[in-house]
């Protein structure tokens, strides 16, 4: 067994509780998490997360929120569609990016989230 199993097992499932939970996932969770704890590059732990995606990892916890009716599947249809358009030109120019460039640009996205959100809720 790989020596990372238990690592990459521990990000998938804290990852999942915290997807469930709070809509986090890939992103904010995951990449942070791979690069941080098994020193993976910037592009490769984003690959990595986005692989991870085109599987239905979300399907049961997306199928709570749905049953809840917690869900608008035509804006889910919609964002859908068109992530998957702008996911191959992201990664096309991402893999073009030098990786120190990558990190900060990412880290600066998720700063300015935290602001907002914490700052500038409507709520």
């Amino acid at each position: 067994m790989d020596s990372n199993f238990f690592i990459i097992a521990a990000i998938g499932i804290i990852s999942g509780i915290l997807g469930g939970l709070l809509g986090l996932g890939g992103a904010i969770v995951i990449i942070p998490a791979l690069a941080i704890f098994l020193g993976y590059s910037q592009q490769l732990a984003q690959g990595t997360a986005l692989i991870m995606m085109v599987l239905p990892v979300g399907a049961l916890a997306a199928y709570q929120y749905y049953q809840k009716g917690f869900v608008d599947v035509k804006a889910a249809l919609i964002l859908g569609a068109f992530f998957f358009i702008g996911g191959y030109f992201g990664g096309k120019f991402a893999t073009q990016i030098p990786e120190l460039a990558m990190k900060r640009i990412f880290a600066l996205i998720l700063v300015g989230i935290a602001v907002k959100m914490w700052f500038f809720s409507k709520t």
